[in-house]
């Protein structure tokens, strides 16, 4: 009996022991706040910046989170304004799933040249119920007087227009996007008869697409009214309003430019295959019919086609890496038309080989890799810049401030003339690459102090500009590819890209939806690719280029160092 007891009980007391370790190690460990493997969430981001000053009284205020939160704890207890000193600011709060972002909107326009207090406390909690370690606080100064309105930096098309062409108008900051529609947007022809289409938003661009071709020989009239609001609702000041005249004959569709270049060889295999058209194309003629890609054989490569009707550009994406040491060949067929129905005349056919060696796709600048300055308007210089490259503008023609007791450069003046064309048509093509290029890891609003490895990296609808405040360190040798929204801002003085570990500066790549611009005595590095302007304050060092799509370069005493091209 005894031995049978002592069998008996060690067959109950031992499985005991195991289901006691059991619901130990799996105890919810949000009831304890114990478990020392749990990290807290943190804020990584927030605007207005801690510390910043001559924050528009209109301002929202946001908070991006390291981990997903639970709404329900983002409240107005816990996210909370106040100023002049404690006292609360009403607003209402607001959490965006997709970005992890809360938004504190006050009821009204903040008080100026006051300081605010922006806390986000410990009631926040992640969707597992971990609260932060300790409260976020950050404070922020109104600026002196109501913030300058939004304005338009750059329209489209110029006049000798094919008639089946899209218009767009970039912004000088992100906008709201359902503010850009119709009835803010509108074209009119003869006699101010509305011009029917239909309107999009991107990368603080806006694009009127007309239902059906325009005439030729007529002039138009674009508008954009003062019902156009940025982000934090203010209006344009006035109605921006602009004209132009289409040719005066139809016109079929070319592509002017491709990536990767015809004949080219040593393409990385995770590369797009992107072709720029002469002028806007039916969007439901570019699909995997009209742009394929084949490898030996004529053996279908299988991938995604998309258009972007605002650059006149079409990309296959490749569902997986080409193979290595093959030729491809890439064809655009005469399926694809125009918005007026108008083929291309031909197919337009072009090859390229891959890399023997597995590689990271770099930007293919085609003719704009020897540009140290390239504008879509105008390029003035104050003072004794360097530039060690081409300096061009399409279809501006105006280059200003170079030669004697002004700026120099090494390679050739091209204003308004067929390579600044080209160029731009390049530009062009490998804008909407960058732009395309899959993945990306979300920025905060400033990258200051950050150390990057080559990759994608981007900013969000919900945090569009990106800013520079303090170093910014780039390690190891590969591709660096920077996706912005809206604008790019170095901070004066104490901004600098520092690259190491290998990384140069043909390899850093900053596509810029808006305008970008480099504070007084910073050294910037990468190829800057603005679809508006692009400005260099005095003495900002620019190891690259300044790439302007449709806007202005303005340099004030600056070295432009331009890598070598690929």
């Amino acid at each position: 009996m005894t031995v049978m007891r002592r069998y008996y009980n060690s067959k109950i007391w031992f499985p005991a022991f195991l289901l006691l370790i059991v619901a130990t190690a799996c105890s919810d460990p949000d009831k304890t706040g114990t478990n020392p493997g749990l990290i807290p969430p943190t804020v990584i981001s927030e605007t207005p910046l801690s510390d910043a000053a001559g924050v528009c009284p209109n301002a929202v205020v946001t908070a991006t989170f390291s981990v997903a939160m639970n709404s329900t704890t983002i409240n107005g207890t816990t996210f909370t304004l106040t100023g002049p000193g404690t006292t609360p600011v009403a607003g209402a709060v607001t959490y965006d799933a997709s970005s992890n972002t809360a938004t504190f909107t006050p009821s009204g326009p903040l008080a100026l040249s006051t300081l605010y207090t922006a806390t986000i406390t410990t009631g926040a909690t992640d969707v597992y119920g971990i609260t932060l370690a300790s409260n976020f606080v950050w404070t922020f100064t109104t600026s002196s007087e109501a913030c300058a309105p939004p304005t338009v930096i750059s329209v489209t098309p110029a006049n000798g227009v094919c008639p089946s062409t899209a218009v767009t108008a970039t912004f000088s900051e992100a906008m709201l996007a359902s503010t850009i529609n119709t009835t803010t947007f509108t074209l009119t022809g003869p006699g101010g008869a509305a011009v029917a289409g239909a309107v999009t938003y991107a990368a603080s661009t806006a694009t009127f697409t007309p239902t059906n071709p325009l005439a030729l020989s007529t002039l138009y009239t674009a508008t954009i009214t003062t019902g156009a609001e940025n982000l934090n609702g203010n209006a344009l000041a006035s109605n921006f309003v602009w004209t132009f005249t289409t040719g005066s004959t139809a016109c079929a569709p070319t592509v002017i430019s491709v990536a990767p270049p015809d004949g080219s060889s040593g393409i990385c295999p995770n590369t797009l295959i992107v072709a720029t058209f002469s002028e806007s194309m039916n969007p439901s003629t570019i699909n995997t019919t009209t742009f394929t890609l084949t490898g030996p054989g004529l053996a279908p490569v299988a991938g995604a086609v998309t258009y972007v009707v605002a650059s006149d550009v079409a990309t296959f994406t490749p569902t997986n890496p080409l193979a290595l040491g093959t030729t491809y060949t890439a064809t655009i067929t005469t399926g694809a038309q125009d918005l007026a129905g108008n083929a291309l005349a031909s197919d337009h056919v072009w090859t390229f080989t891959t890399s023997a060696t597995a590689c990271q796709a770099t930007v293919p600048l085609g003719t704009a890799c020897s540009f140290g300055i390239l504008a879509g308007s105008t390029v003035t210089n104050s003072g004794p810049s360097v530039v060690t490259g081409d300096v061009g503008v399409w279809p501006g023609s105006a280059i200003t401030g170079f030669g004697p007791g002004g700026g120099t450069i090494t390679g050739t003046f091209h204003a308004g003339d067929a390579v600044a064309q080209t160029a731009q048509g390049d530009l062009t093509t490998a804008y909407n690459f960058a732009a395309a290029a899959a993945g990306g890891a979300v920025l905060p609003a400033d990258i200051g102090g950050e150390t990057l490895a080559p990759g994608v990296y981007k900013t969000t609808s919900a945090q569009p500009s990106l800013g520079i405040t303090g170093n910014l360190t780039l390690s190891g040798n590969g591709v660096y590819i920077f996706q912005i929204v809206s604008t790019l801002t170095t901070a004066a003085t104490n901004s600098d890209v520092i690259l190491s570990g290998g990384a140069t500066a043909q390899d850093v790549f900053w596509q810029v939806g808006s305008s970008a611009t480099l504070g007084t005595s910073t050294t910037f590095a990468g190829t800057i690719m603005a679809q508006a302007s692009i400005s260099l304050d005095t003495g900002a060092t620019l190891n690259g280029s300044a790439l302007a799509r449709t806007g202005a370069v303005t340099l004030l005493s600056n070295p432009v160092n331009v890598p070598p091209c690929p």
